[in-house]
């Protein structure tokens, strides 16, 4: 298995917005990730055996990073690629002197939770209403890890 990590390019935007609209019942649009390269948030792109299979982006603060989107192509789900990923991110982050990571996840996405819960996110909050939901609006937990 050939494992590579690559930052987000302007010519990857149609495939991760594809990949999204997949992926999500609300997903982000071409032009949410557009505007984080624009910003110039640590955005990536992981390849396996030469394969796109998932993205992440994250916004570096000071000595905060935020992990705002972690997705893994659904035929691959569920293989520890998430992880694999999230590893990267967290090296990426403290690399650029983070300290700290935070997110947000829904109080539904039972696989998000399993996985920041595995590498040691503590739950520190809550965002009621925070996500569009089928039926309104879904509450997200907030979750901090130290790096």
């Amino acid at each position: 298995m050939s494992l590579e990590f690559r930052p987000m390019l302007v010519e990857d935007l149609d495939w991760v917005s594809e990949t999204e609209q997949q992926i999500y019942p609300f997903p982000w649009s071409r032009t949410n990730f557009a505007d984080s390269l624009s910003a110039g948030y640590s955005s990536w792109i992981m390849q396996l055996d030469g394969e796109v299979a998932g993205y992440a982006v994250l916004m570096l603060v000071m000595d905060e990073a935020h992990l705002l989107n972690i997705s893994i192509k659904s035929s691959l789900q569920g293989r520890g690629l998430g992880s694999l990923l999230l590893d990267h991110l967290c090296l990426k982050a403290a690399g650029f002197g983070a300290t700290q990571m935070f997110l947000e996840v829904r109080s539904s996405n039972e696989a998000g939770l399993r996985l920041y819960d595995k590498w040691g996110f503590a739950r520190i909050g809550r965002r009621k209403a925070y996500y569009p939901a089928e039926q309104g609006r879904e509450d997200a937990i907030v979750m901090r890890r130290m790096l």
